[in-house]
């Protein structure tokens, strides 16, 4: 197949707003995710190491971080499912067998440290060779996070788009066929890096949406009538349904009130006379006719850039801190839609990163009927040293009916200490 074609195929892609690339590749939580995921995978190897895993999915840290790449836009949607205990099947059998289990934790902790692709295959070889039911490349996914350069996402929608888009015959289910898959994806991105990216994920949305229907692959035979009606077809999806507007629409919206949000915490911590700093990845987001970082301090103490996690306290949605130390007093993850899980971690790396009032100041935002969700996320395993920090939930309708009052007459945090509920 030539690469006209399908370079055409990928600047319709990228212009598409309901597509992988702008409603999940370019999506500002994407980012955010990966760190907590990475973390969530050290916890998983953690707890394999020292023998306290358990043995079920339920309830696990693996339950944990495999449910938050799930949560994620389109693309992994279901990554979960691969998992799921089956018991029948007695797969995947890394929950029963002692043994199977400590070999993916030793797998995961291996790919963990790796520095290339070469370390990479041969640990997915050796796994392999232990022939552990159930355990195949939806794993991938694990490691696309770990290595985002270097190992593409895997489900049967990506599958069938690089067959469809190669010719290729690649098979669910088997290391092998992922591995031959993964050096193809690698030229096809190497063949159009300067309209994808090097983070694999790109490719991947493309494939995805070949492959889930959204886009029809690029005749391979040199047919003109063929490839005129194929792109005749392309144009046509730029035409969105109504359904596919809708859930854009309400993408959007989610990110509007996010933002709206951190707008109202960030003006209600000027009032109480705090300096705010306003997520890194959302300092330019339009609101109320200027920007969401105007007013806000420019960069964050030495102490607290130079502390254990401050890449992801740098993501935090919005700090109050001390006019004159620079040092946190409050800080608030805001989850409108998005994964909880990924929240909680970056108030973790403050907590345990940074010292003094940053730890009894932690709030999670969020609308009323998610306060359940969030009480349930704390109560996992994966969060037993987040018990001890009095992490607060906040709810809109609190901050939305007294931010008014309480920065007219408020002092210090014990206006929203009041409106906030104690979690665990």
């Amino acid at each position: 197949m030539s690469g006209s074609p399908l370079r055409t195929l990928i600047v319709r892609w990228r212009e598409d707003p309901a597509g992988a690339y702008h409603a999940w590749f370019l999506w500002e939580e994407r980012l955010k995710n990966f760190r907590s995921i990475r973390r969530g995978i050290a916890e998983v190897i953690h707890e394999i190491e020292a023998g306290t895993f358990g043995n079920v999915y339920k309830g696990s840290s693996l339950e944990t971080v495999v449910g938050s790449i799930a949560e994620q836009r389109q693309i992994f949607r279901g990554a979960d499912h691969a998992f799921l205990w089956k018991p029948k099947l007695r797969i995947p059998d890394i929950y029963e067998a002692p043994e199977n289990q400590r070999a993916f934790g030793a797998f995961l902790a291996t790919c963990a440290c790796c520095a290339g692709g070469d370390p990479l295959v041969l640990a997915i070889r050796q796994l392999d060779a232990k022939r552990i039911k159930g355990l195949g490349p939806a794993v991938a996914n694990l490691l696309y996070f770990l290595h985002p350069t270097l190992m593409p996402p895997f489900n049967t929608a990506i599958v069938k788009g690089y067959n469809a888009l190669t010719g290729a015959r690649v098979k669910l289910g088997s290391w092998e066929e992922y591995l031959a898959m993964r050096e193809g994806i690698l030229r096809l991105n190497a063949d159009h890096r300067d309209l994808l990216s090097n983070d694999l994920g790109a490719i991947g949305g493309v494939l995805f949406d070949v492959g889930s229907g959204r886009y029809l692959a690029p005749p391979r035979e040199s047919d003109a009538e063929a490839r005129a009606a194929w792109a005749a077809d392309l144009l046509k999806v730029r035409e969105e349904t109504a359904t596919q507007r809708k859930a854009s629409a309400a993408a959007r919206d989610g990110d509007r009130t996010h933002t709206e949000i951190q707008g109202w915490l960030r003006d209600l911590g000027r009032s109480l006379g705090f300096g705010v700093w306003v997520a890194a990845n959302d300092r330019n987001r339009p609101f109320a006719d200027g920007r969401l970082a105007d007013g806000c301090v420019e960069s964050l103490a030495a102490e607290i850039t130079s502390a254990p996690g401050a890449d992801a306290v740098r993501l935090i949605d919005v700090l109050w801190l001390d006019p004159e130390s620079g040092g946190v007093q409050a800080a608030f993850e805001v989850e409108h839609t998005t994964s909880i899980y990924s929240g909680i971690v970056r108030l973790l790396d403050l907590a345990l990163g940074a010292s003094g009032e940053a730890t009894r100041a932690l709030y999670l935002v969020a609308p009323d009927k998610r306060e359940d969700e969030v009480r349930a996320q704390l109560q996992r395993p994966a969060f037993h040293h987040v018990r001890e920090l009095q992490v607060r939930f906040l709810p809109y309708s609190e901050l939305e009916q007294n931010r008014g009052m309480m920065a007219r007459f408020g002092a210090g945090l014990k206006a929203i200490e009041a409106v906030s509920r104690v979690l665990v």
